[in-house]
């Protein structure tokens, strides 16, 4: 029997080029301000239209700054790129929320929570982090530019169609391990490259007792194993979370839906081009100690001594402690901190929101330590108002900012200074990649909690009953 992702995959081919790459149909394209504009100039110069521009949703997060939003953007390139977004929308007739929209956020946090990505849909943004989308039981993956303006252009794309991986996680999880721990976990098992040509499928019943926004970063995450993207068969927990968003089926055609979203399976006869199975009861909290995502470990683990690591790989191992100021063989508990990021696309939902508060109630903000907390998307931010959220990270000494991608990316204001460690929510921790020479610490909003609140690298089940 195919599998779940053969059934999406084929449901959606358009045509097969012999020899050559499917013809793939797009239920959905995403596009944010970053690389978009030149895909619209490609269709400029050609002098067409957007095939199905209902289709289509815009928005900007990368360049946007996370304070006085309803002010004009102080950077330049931040600037332009926005307002181009806003004017290719404008012309091209599609729907565009821009900064302070009500609907405006990361469009990768925007699209499950407005029911835009539905169960069974085909999802693509110029974004490697698209994957997330999988979560509601899509095959959602990043493209680049040139195939941004082939999709506007014909609702299609020409894609090889990657091998099928089953990554099963059987068990329950521990007290303080979350959907992150699990990624990075799986992250330090596979290697940044481990998963790299196949289209992963998360089963097993700890991937099962996720929420809506558990599966969301575990499929987040997806590409940084080097996958082409990751996805969850939808369930009654799907079905749930939908429920009476924005854009979900409403009336007979939920029912309609529903009726279809229930057959979108992999078959217990179905084989996998790959299967992983892995004990959710040997996840801890995670903490990455280098410069890639897969360079993992619990957090009160010990890095990996030098004679540990393959001599191949010795030279990059080394060049990484270099520029993160590590020793083989340390502990990182203990160790202080300079900034702490809640948010990303990977982890600025209400639950991370509502995690992070659980630990820092009723203390405070180490005085050693910046806390840049961002919420995901405007709706989030309601939320952690209306639940007073809010109230409760004031006391603690913190306070939340306004919408977009902030410290995951070196694109706006919120930049880490050089040489300062972060401890960061989002997904990647490459060299500069939260400002030239800055050093990221990849955690769950937990394990950030613990350490906003002690000022060092912290256990966050020493806070935990």
């Amino acid at each position: 029997m195919n599998t779940l992702f053969d059934k999406i995959w084929d449901a959606h081919v358009v045509s097969l080029i012999e020899d050559g790459p499917t013809q793939l149909y797009i239920d959905r394209l995403y596009c944010h301000e970053v690389t978009s504009p030149q895909a619209f100039d490609g269709l400029r110069a050609r002098g067409i239209k957007p095939l199905r521009p209902k289709k289509i949703f815009c928005m900007p997060d990368h360049n946007t700054p996370t304070h006085d939003q309803d002010k004009e953007i102080a950077d330049p390139v931040s600037k332009s790129q926005v307002d181009a977004l806003a004017r290719n929308a404008a012309e091209f007739g599609l729907t565009h929320y821009g900064m302070m929209d009500p609907s405006n956020g990361i469009i990768h946090v925007v699209g499950p929570e407005k029911g835009l990505s539905l169960p069974g849909m085909t999802i693509v943004c110029g974004d490697s982090h698209t994957s997330t989308h999988g979560a509601m039981g899509a095959v959602a993956f990043g493209i680049g530019t040139s195939e941004v303006e082939m999709v506007l252009a014909s609702q299609c794309i020409l894609q090889q169609k990657p091998k099928s991986m089953s990554i099963r996680i059987e068990g329950e999880l521990g007290k303080g391990v979350t959907a992150k721990d699990m990624a990075l976990y799986l992250m330090s098992k596979l290697t940044t490259s481990g998963a790299t040509g196949y289209f992963v499928e998360y089963r097993g019943s700890a991937v099962r007792s996720l929420s809506m926004e558990g599966r969301l970063t575990l499929c987040n995450l997806s590409i940084e194993m080097g996958a082409r993207g990751g996805f969850v068969a939808p369930d009654e927990t799907t079905f749930a979370y939908l429920k009476g968003r924005e854009y979900a089926p409403k009336g007979e055609a939920w029912d309609k839906a529903f009726a279809y979203w229930k057959t979108l399976r992999s078959g217990d006869d179905a084989v996998f081009d790959k299967e992983l199975v892995f004990d959710a009861a040997d996840i801890c909290p995670m903490i990455t100690y280098g410069t890639n995502p897969g360079m993992g470990m619990a957090v009160n683990a010990a890095i990996p001594a030098l004679d540990s690591i393959a001599a191949e790989q010795r030279p990059g191992f080394l060049k990484a402690m270099n520029y993160m100021g590590f020793k083989p063989g340390e502990q990182l508990l203990g160790h202080p901190v300079d900034y702490v990021f809640l948010g990303a696309c990977t982890n600025g939902r209400i639950e991370d929101f509502r995690a992070f508060a659980s630990l820092v109630k009723g203390r405070r903000k180490a005085a050693n330590v910046t806390a840049w907390l961002v919420p995901g998307s405007w709706m989030v931010k309601r939320q952690i108002e209306e639940e007073g959220i809010d109230k409760v990270l004031e006391a603690a000494g913190f306070a939340v900012r306004q919408p977009g991608c902030s410290a995951c990316l070196a694109m706006n204001d919120d930049k880490i200074p050089a040489g300062k460690y972060a401890v960061s929510t989002s997904n990647r921790n490459f060299e500069g990649r939260q400002g030239p020479g800055s050093r990221t610490l990849l955690v769950s909003p937990l394990t950030a909690a613990a350490a906003a609140v002690t000022g060092v690298i912290t256990d966050p089940r020493d806070f935990l009953q």
